[in-house]
């Protein structure tokens, strides 16, 4: 059995009186867990309130599938006050990690004892305070590492195809190069005619044209290779299929190469050199083409993810509110391309505003998230800004299933979550509400039937210190 002197260890305990710690003890039944066992798991309905004598537990919580430790006790310790006040379900597990005794409070008798002790109810709610701010914490800074997580694998997805594309070109470029050296050394053996060599060059430099142009389109380019690598066969040359997709892509026709390759009436051996010359010059320059394309697209995934994070700016400037949201866009375009549409509806008149343009687009990565689960990533995301009298408004749009009608009044409550347990913290809409409301005096609001759910953040042009 309980006995006071335990209770009296614990400072809330020490408000009651003697009549009411003797209840206590005649209410409350014992309970023994060995290591490694559970006293209650995360999303388990309120069990009562619980007294540790004796032992140590770990409190832990779901993160994205993984049991995340928050913290560990010892005794003397009482837990489940805050599932019993609220009727929720709870938010952490409990794990004995030594052998455990402890004395339970049926929730009744507990809501009992409250209401007839005042100053013991209120050293309750002082430590039910303590504890969801200390959880509040803990998630939100699990919530920003998640995001992080989520744009660093999005990041790391869009950064490998060119980074591929340049390494290819790379590891091709320096064979096809030496191979370029070895021909311009036989063609300067053989005392070529300048006006000869001047042609050769020309045609070379009609062709690098086209390549950097990209006019030759893919129907086009497909028939092409096909009658150039039928030609090339004809005539003899080795390695034909190698040479002529090159030949194509630089806008090479088979009647434009037999009125240029006339004057040498086609002899093989000179015709073979000057068509390899002019193949692997050709696909250099698409080597280093495409190398160029991959080193632009690597630049600009890191500066928006550099602008992103307002890198090297003060906390508060004057921002672009179409840069944030096209910033983080492109972040999540390894998301978007799998099966979203995208529609800016920009008003690019609008003044730029004083901000905090982290926060911002921590905002706008947490609306269009929730927008692309919403639609399961497949559907249309719309995106429009606008004048909203002194307030710069910003509509995001999803085609998705839209949010029930019973659950609409509690979407910004924090730890409020429609995901399944642990792949949601319930935070996202709180930090969207805090950062507008709070941060920018600002105004967000919701609005949601199956098909379209969209969610309105009103920002003011002007805004105090």
């Amino acid at each position: 059995m309980l006995c006071t002197t335990k209770l009296l260890s614990l400072e809330p305990f020490r408000l009651l009186p003697q009549s009411q710690l003797d209840w206590i003890c005649d209410r409350a039944s014992a309970l023994q867990i060995t290591p490694g066992s559970t006293l209650f798991h995360e999303g388990s309905s309120p069990q009562g309130f619980f007294i540790l004598t004796s032992g140590r537990i770990s409190i832990t919580k779901l993160s994205e599938g993984i049991e995340m430790p928050i913290g560990q006790d010892e005794a003397p310790a009482f837990f489940g006050e805050i599932q019993v006040l609220t009727g929720e379900n709870s938010s952490v597990s409990i794990h004995a990690l030594t052998d455990c005794t402890f004395y339970r409070l049926d929730c009744g008798d507990f809501l009992e004892l409250l209401h007839e002790a005042r100053d013991f109810e209120r050293s309750i709610f002082q430590v039910v305070a303590q504890r969801s701010r200390g959880l509040e914490s803990f998630i939100r800074g699990r919530e920003k590492m998640a995001a992080l997580g989520t744009l660093a694998a999005g990041l790391a997805h869009e950064l490998n195809n060119p980074t591929a594309a340049l390494v290819r070109a790379f590891e091709s470029l320096i064979p096809a190069i030496r191979e370029l050296e070895h021909l311009n050394l036989l063609y300067g053996q053989q005392n070529p005619d300048p006006t000869e060599t001047r042609q050769w060059i020309d045609f070379r430099c009609q062709g690098y044209e086209v390549i950097l142009n990209g006019s030759v389109d893919s129907m086009t380019l497909s028939d092409q290779e096909d009658e150039l690598l039928e030609w090339l066969e004809d005539k003899g040359i080795k390695d034909a299929w190698k040479f002529a997709e090159p030949l194509a892509a630089a806008g090479v026709e088979v009647a434009t190469i037999e009125a240029f390759m006339a004057p040498w009436n086609y002899q093989t051996s000179e015709l073979e050199q000057g068509i390899r010359w002019l193949a692997i010059s050709f696909d250099v320059r698409m080597m280093i083409n495409n190398g160029k394309l991959g080193a632009e697209r690597i630049s600009t995934l890191v500066h928006s993810m550099k602008s992103y994070s307002y890198l090297d700016q003060g906390a508060k400037q004057f921002i672009d509110i179409h840069e944030g949201i096209d910033n983080t866009l492109q972040l999540f375009s390894y998301k978007l391309k799998q099966g979203v549409t995208v529609l800016r509806k920009y008003d690019r008149t609008l003044p730029q505003i004083s901000a905090y343009g982290s926060e911002l687009n921590q905002v706008w990565t947490n609306l269009i998230d929730n927008a692309l689960d919403g639609m399961n990533e497949t559907g249309t995301l719309e995106i429009i800004t606008s004048r909203d009298g002194d307030y710069l408004r910003t509509e995001i749009i999803d085609s998705g299933t839209g949010i029930p009608s019973a659950i609409a009044s509690r979407i910004f409550e924090p730890f409020f979550t429609t995901k399944e347990m642990g792949k949601g913290s319930g935070l996202g809409l709180d930090l969207v509400r805090r950062a507008v409301e709070n941060r920018h005096r600002g105004i967000v609001t919701f609005s949601s039937v199956p098909g379209r759910t969209s969610f309105i953040v009103c920002l003011p042009f002007s805004s105090e210190e």
